[in-house]
């Protein structure tokens, strides 16, 4: 159970011409919120936006959900984050993911094979960049530097700048059982996706158990304040249709086999099936309202209260909500959290 659960947006992709929510991050911050998180996938970077929001703002914490390792050698990654930590005042959160075959292979051009290993290596990395401790190095054989062959003229170097902070919290975007391990063991916390409150420990409690005092759980959820629950449950599938339809490959999909973990293993291969047949709209149709329900929070604002308690009652220690944008229904849901 959270002793005291926190607020924070996520206010995702920047994939609209303008899409700008300084106001929403604004409004936030004056509510009391904890953090804004923003998103990348193949289209807007992560870093961009937030650092637009980070120059707008005084105290709201900044995140990224996620930034994709593959889009960027770990050095690059490293300097990004002290950057932005440095000109935010330390305000920076490092959430990190692998992505999958389709946009790391596709997208980017890169391998995906032994993701878990990849992670290790890269943390490593950006963490001596931070520490400033020697010249980084690494022998790889993921990310080697110096690079082996080559010229043969590339040596050890060790940032010129000096971080704010030498450890920066550094999330892990997870859905699999041993990726989940992964961030409870080397990080501050866990960035999950699409999560169940009362299946956190049935599903990954085995996973979370080496967790540290003090590990994160971040978990983002669309909500919607409406007296009209059919119209929040039907925009809450619309995300989970493209998840589970769009980003994966037919025969390797994360978000699908997360999904099926929480027990709609037969619906969510429905859902896949019409999405990659084009038929989109049946394929929001048919998602069930339970476990667009179960993942969001939804409805009129007295419902919203009782279902926060779920979230109480759960390990997840920042709720992310998703899909508000406007000061009052902010207010009115930190208001429920500070109840």
């Amino acid at each position: 159970m959270t002793t005291e659960l926190k607020l924070g947006i996520n206010v995702g992709y920047w994939h609209r011409d303008p899409d700008d929510q300084t106001e929403t991050v604004l409004a936030a911050e004056r509510c009391g919120y904890d953090s804004v998180f923003t998103a990348e996938a193949y289209g807007s970077d992560v870093f961009t936006p937030l650092t637009w929001y980070a120059a707008r703002t005084s105290r709201i914490k900044l995140g990224t959900a996620v930034a994709q390792m593959s889009a960027r050698a770990p050095t690059a990654t490293a300097m990004h984050a002290l950057t932005l930590d440095a000109l935010s005042g330390g305000r920076m959160i490092l959430g990190l993911g692998a992505s999958g075959p389709q946009v790391v292979e596709g997208w980017y051009g890169q391998p995906f094979p032994k993701p878990l290993a990849r992670t290790r290596e890269y943390l490593d990395i950006v963490r001596q960049v931070w520490r400033r401790e020697g010249p980084v190095t690494n022998p790889g054989p993921h990310y080697p530097l110096p690079l082996p062959g080559g010229t043969g003229l590339g040596k050890p170097l060790k940032s010129i700048a000096h971080p704010v902070r030498s450890d920066i919290p550094v999330y892990l975007g997870a859905e699999g059982p041993k990726n989940v391990a992964l961030s409870a063991e080397i990080t501050q916390g866990w960035l999950p996706l699409f999560v169940d409150p009362a299946q956190i420990e049935p599903v990954f409690g085995e996973s979370l158990a080496g967790r540290p005092d003090g590990f994160e759980i971040a978990a983002t959820v669309t909500t919607v304040v409406t007296d009209d629950l059919p119209a929040a449950l039907e925009f809450a599938k619309i995300p989970l249709a493209f998840y589970i339809g769009g980003m994966g490959a037919r025969d390797r999909n994360f978000h699908l086999d997360m999904i099926g973990r929480l027990g709609y293993a037969e619906p969510a291969r429905r859902v896949q099936e019409l999405f990659l047949d084009g038929r989109r709209a049946e394929a929001i149709n048919a998602v069930p309202d339970e476990l667009a329900d179960s993942i969001s929070l939804l409805g009129p604002i007295g419902r919203i209260k009782e279902r926060l308690q779920l979230w109480r009652d759960s390990p997840v220690t920042t709720v992310l909500i998703a899909g508000v944008r406007d000061e009052p229904t902010l207010r009115a849901v930190k208001g429920l959290v500070d109840a």
